[in-house]
């Protein structure tokens, strides 16, 4: 079929690469967001998507919106029979949902109707599910409501980043989406109706939304920690400054340590902190305008001591 592509980062770049490795499918366009700054310094880059469509000399569109005249009349030039979508980050405009002859099937990385919305993953792992997955479906008006063409499932493990899970689901999905095309080009793969028991949402995380309390239980703190990691990135306060929690660990062997919610206890090996349970050790951290570094290093180096508290 001939098929013109939708997405930016990085997990969706298997899936483009899995289309143009297709000897059943021909990528005749990619539709990405528009380049922007990336990296410490800044820099204008292009997107991952977008970056690799340029390696094999498919033409790309980065509008700002789709429903841009310029964009509308290239996507009509292309002639698309079905448009795959993982990850594009803009809307789909109504009127334009018909324009390929078999609509836009779009990856999402969750088993709907479960976690509809921009952060599955990240809710998958915060809410301390034991598998997910990801879904083919056909993109409608709704937000991921659209019935469903095929899924795959992936376990969550106990100690799954954000970024872990995804990456694995990224490279299952890609392998979902082109059955899913080959299917629909053969006639035989109908897309069924979500059901309307079991609904979640995930909406955008914002900075926000990914500071730590730590008068929450221990497991709470890690699935959040984890569920942030390596975006937007679980993070603290010190004294006003702000550090980020890149890894911490469940404490399960007894500790001779007891502090209270947000407060510090520091050992010659260890950094641990409280919550309203027990204890969670800091073993990798970002103090503010620093690099990363072991939580015993910080400690060492930050001269922190006991009953200091993170806030």
């Amino acid at each position: 079929m001939r098929v013109v592509f939708a997405g930016t980062p990085e997990p969706a770049v298997a899936s483009l690469e899995a289309l143009i490795e297709s000897p059943r499918h021909e990528v005749v366009g990619v539709i990405s967001r528009p380049d922007a700054a990336a990296g410490r310094g800044r820099k204008i880059s292009r997107s991952p998507v977008a970056a690799l469509a340029d390696e094999h000399a498919i033409p790309v569109i980065t509008p700002r919106r789709l429903k841009d005249p310029e964009a509308v009349e290239q996507l009509r030039e292309w002639a698309p029979e079905c448009a795959p979508v993982v990850a594009y980050g803009g809307l789909v405009p109504p009127e334009l949902l018909d324009l390929p002859t078999h609509g836009w099937v779009n990856l999402h990385f969750s088993l709907l109707p479960s976690w509809r919305g921009a952060a599955p993953v990240q809710a998958a792992i915060a809410a301390g599910d034991e598998m997910t997955g990801a879904s083919t479906f056909r993109l409608e008006a709704g937000l991921d409501t659209g019935p469903v063409f095929g899924v795959v499932t992936e376990r969550i493990r106990d100690t799954d980043t954000a970024g872990d899970l995804l990456g694995r689901l990224s490279e299952t999905g890609a392998h979902l989406l082109v059955t899913t095309l080959d299917g629909i080009e053969d006639g035989y793969l109908e897309a069924k109706p979500q059901p309307a028991d079991g609904i979640s949402t995930a909406p955008k995380i914002t900075i926000d939304d990914a500071r730590i309390r730590w008068d929450l239980p221990a497991h709470l703190i890690d699935r959040h920690i984890r569920a942030m990691t390596p975006h937007p990135g679980a993070w603290t306060t010190l004294d006003d400054l702000r550090v980020k929690v890149l890894r911490a660990s469940m404490v399960t062997d007894p500790v001779d340590v007891t502090p209270a919610p947000g407060e510090l206890a520091v050992t010659k090996k260890a950094l641990y902190v409280g919550t309203k349970t027990v204890p969670i050790r800091l073993d990798s951290v970002q103090p503010q305008g620093k690099k990363a570094m072991a939580g015993p290093d910080w400690a060492r180096g930050a001269r922190l001591t006991d009953g200091q508290a993170l806030t």
